[in-house]
C-alpha cells in the first residue's frame, strides 16, 4: 500500500498591525461551493464548542444540532468535518487566530488531520502568541507577514460573481409541496438486515417510483436543506425520502455500508417484504453530498452498525427539518384539514388510505382475505 500523501502544511499569516485589508481580502474570499471557508471566531469565548459552531456558520448553516446526544455532548466538530468533507471543503481560513486557546487550535489540527483541509491561521499581531505557539510545536506550518503573498496564495481570489449565480432566486419562504414526501410518515415495519452483500436495485413492483425532481428543483432542495440544518443525518434522511419515496421506518434501515458512493447508490431493507423488499435505489449527484456527510458523521459519533439516516426516535426533528426548509408532502383541501391552517399535515395521504379502505364493501373485504 503506497504511504498517504503529506498533509498540507499549515500556513500562519502575521497581520502585525491589524490591517483592516487583511480581514476583507480574507472575507470577500469566502465562498463555500469554491471549496474556501473563512470563519470569524467571535469575541468573548473560549469554548471548543463555540470554534465548531463558527465552522458551522461559516458553511452556512445553523450551528445548533437538533436532538439528543451521549452525555448531552452536541457533535458540533464531528458534523463540522461531515460537511468539510462531503461538500468539500479544500481551505480554511481562520481570522483572530491570536485570540484562540491551546486547545481550540489543537481542534483545528485535528480537523486538518482528518478531513485534509489547508488551514491558514491569520494573527492579528507583531508575533506568534504563546498558546499558538504551544499547539504548532509538532505541527508543519510556515509563517509569513507578507500580506500580497497571503492574498495571492493563501485567502483565495475574491468572488466575483453575485450570489444569484449558485442560489436560487424563489423565495424561501414558498412551500415545496413533493409528492415523494407522502410515505415519509408511514408506519410500515422493516428491519435492518444482516447480509453483507448489496442488495439488486429496485424494481419497483408494488408502488411507482417517486418522479425525479427537475434540476431547478433540486436545486432549491438541496440549498434549503443545506441551510436548514447543520445535522448531516436529518439532512439526509429529507434527501433520501425524495429520491426513494420511503417511510422512515424504511430509511431507518441503512447503515453506512449501505451508502455506494463511488456506485451512487442506497440500500434499504425490508426483509418481511411489507414495501420493497431490500433493494438499492440509484443517488442522483445533488443528494450524494448529503449521505456523503450523513456517512461520515455517523463513523464519527457513533460507528458503522447505528443509523445512516434518521432514527424513528428522531421522527419530529426530522419532520422539523422538512418544515424549516419549507417542504411538505401534498396537503388536503381546507375542508378536510384535521388541524389549524397553516399546520402541515404529514398523515394525509395514510387518512385517504384508511378511508378508502373503511368505503370496501365488508363483502369484498371478506373475498379478499379469502
Amino acid at each position: 500500500m503506497p504511504p498517504a500523501p503529506p498533509l498540507p502544511s499549515v500556513t500562519v499569516v502575521l497581520d502585525r498591525h491589524d490591517d483592516a485589508l487583511h480581514t476583507h481580502t480574507a472575507l470577500a474570499a469566502h465562498h463555500p461551493p469554491f471549496g474556501r471557508i473563512t470563519p470569524h471566531p467571535g469575541p468573548g469565548t473560549t469554548s471548543e464548542t463555540g470554534l465548531a459552531h463558527d465552522l458551522l456558520a461559516a458553511l452556512g448553516k445553523p450551528p445548533l444540532l437538533p436532538g439528543r446526544f451521549p452525555a448531552g455532548r452536541q457533535p458540533a466538530w464531528e458534523a463540522a468535518a461531515a460537511w468539510m468533507t462531503a461538500l468539500p471543503v479544500t481551505r480554511l481560513t481562520a481570522l483572530r487566530a491570536h485570540r484562540l486557546t491551546t486547545r481550540r487550535t489543537m481542534r483545528l489540527l485535528q480537523l486538518q488531520a482528518l478531513t485534509g483541509i489547508h488551514p491558514t491561521l491569520v494573527c492579528h499581531r507583531p508575533h506568534l502568541p504563546a498558546a499558538l505557539h504551544q499547539a504548532l510545536r509538532t505541527a508543519d506550518y510556515s509563517l509569513t507577514a507578507d500580506f500580497e503573498a497571503a492574498r495571492r496564495h493563501y485567502y483565495g481570489t475574491p468572488i466575483a460573481e453575485s450570489p444569484a449565480a449558485d442560489e436560487p432566486t424563489e423565495p424561501a419562504s414558498r412551500w415545496l409541496t413533493l409528492p415523494a414526501l407522502d410515505r415519509l410518515v408511514s408506519y410500515d415495519s422493516p428491519r435492518p438486515c444482516t447480509d453483507p452483500r448489496t442488495p439488486p436495485p429496485i424494481a419497483w413492483r408494488h408502488r411507482p417510483p417517486p418522479a425525479p425532481l427537475t434540476a431547478p428543483t433540486a436545486q432549491r432542495v438541496a440549498h434549503r436543506l443545506h441551510t436548514a440544518t447543520a445535522h448531516p443525518r436529518l439532512a439526509a434522511a429529507v434527501a433520501a425520502a425524495l429520491i426513494t419515496g420511503a417511510s422512515l421506518q424504511q430509511l431507518a434501515t441503512a447503515r453506512p455500508r449501505d451508502y455506494d458512493d463511488a456506485a451512487a447508490t442506497l440500500a434499504l431493507h425490508d426483509r418481511a417484504r411489507y414495501t420493497d423488499g431490500c433493494a438499492a435505489y440509484p443517488v442522483p449527484p445533488w443528494a450524494g453530498i448529503f449521505l456523503r456527510a450523513a456517512a461520515c458523521f455517523t463513523r464519527l459519533v457513533s460507528g458503522e452498525d447505528q443509523e445512516l439516516l434518521a432514527a424513528p426516535g428522531d421522527r419530529a426533528h426530522l419532520l422539523g427539518v422538512a418544515e424549516t426548509a419549507r417542504l411538505r408532502p401534498p396537503q388536503p383541501p381546507a375542508a378536510r384539514r384535521q388541524g389549524p391552517v397553516g399546520r402541515v399535515e404529514w398523515d394525509w395521504r395514510e387518512r385517504q388510505e384508511a378511508e378508502r379502505y373503511k368505503a370496501v364493501p365488508a363483502s369484498r373485504v371478506r373475498l379478499s382475505l379469502r
